[in-house]
């Protein structure tokens, strides 16, 4: 089998407009298998480097339309496989570069970070950091993809979750895939918050709920709060007791409002200890 018809896959996989999902993953099948007939699934001394730079791109585009599929199972396994590709130079590909790593590594961090696995977020930032430190001036901050979740991360370690939320709408937002794992960062920041909000106050106004918990409108107030079985009346939230505490005092509330500002200052603290 010839470069030629992973060439002609790879160019309807990148059509515009995209082609349909069922389209995509029938596509996206047959350019493993040419790579497979290709022995290029694994980069080898003998892969010649043009060859190099299709299975490179073919499994960054498999990796990326996983994201849109919102597949981050999918999405993990073409990272895994790119690795060995990551680790080669630059200058053993045709034509030369880096392709997408710093879209596809950017987003396998954000990933990292929603499902709250620190101490391999920075495992991989460890391994970017020993790589760009022989080039000047190559902070990782300074790259457009790989910068976003690393201030992602440092502010929520230090409780600033309101600079993760403005970093999380559409203009902070590096492109249209780090959207998908942004939602759900915001997601995980908004049940933390409200569970402290439960603890710390026995009732709240709508309209301060919706600031505490970034939330778009009132009405998307009061849906969360029927999730999470409060109880809205009158323009409030009443958060329900927790089972066996019986009415709180006034002392109670002043002491657990405490642990919501508590939360954020410990919340890091929490994360050094887990890396």
């Amino acid at each position: 089998m010839s470069t030629t018809e992973l060439s002609t896959t790879l160019t309807q996989l990148q059509s515009s407009p995209p082609p349909s999902s069922q389209k995509i993953a029938s596509l996206l099948s047959t350019a493993k298998r040419q790579l497979l007939h290709l022995d290029a699934l694994l980069p080898a001394p003998s892969t010649s480097p043009h060859l190099l730079h299709l299975a490179r791109t073919t499994l960054e585009t498999g990796a990326l339309f996983s994201i849109r599929l919102q597949d981050p199972d999918a999405f993990t396994r073409y990272f895994q496989q790119l690795l060995p590709f990551y680790e080669l130079p630059p200058s053993s590909f045709k034509p030369a570069g880096d392709g997408q790593r710093s879209k596809v590594t950017g987003l396998y961090l954000l990933l990292l970070l929603t499902k709250g696995d620190y101490a391999g977020f920075h495992t991989v930032l460890e391994g970017l950091e020993v790589e760009m430190g022989g080039r000047a001036g190559a902070g990782l901050e300074e790259d457009r993809f790989i910068g976003y979740p690393v201030k992602l991360e440092r502010w929520l370690m230090e409780g600033s979750y309101d600079r993760v939320w403005g970093a999380t709408k559409r203009e902070g937002v590096p492109g249209e895939e780090f959207g998908v794992f942004s939602e759900v960062l915001v997601g995980t920041i908004r049940s933390e918050i409200a569970s402290c909000s439960e603890k710390a106050y026995p009732s709240l106004p709508i309209a301060n709920a919706k600031n505490l918990l970034f939330l778009e409108s009132e009405g998307s107030v009061v849906e969360f709060a029927r999730g999470r079985d409060w109880v809205v009346q009158d323009g409030r939230i009443y958060f329900p007791l927790q089972q066996g505490e019986g009415v709180r005092s006034e002392k109670e509330i002043l002491v657990a409002s405490g642990q919501v500002i508590e939360n954020a200052i410990g919340y890091a603290r929490e994360l050094e200890t887990i890396v």
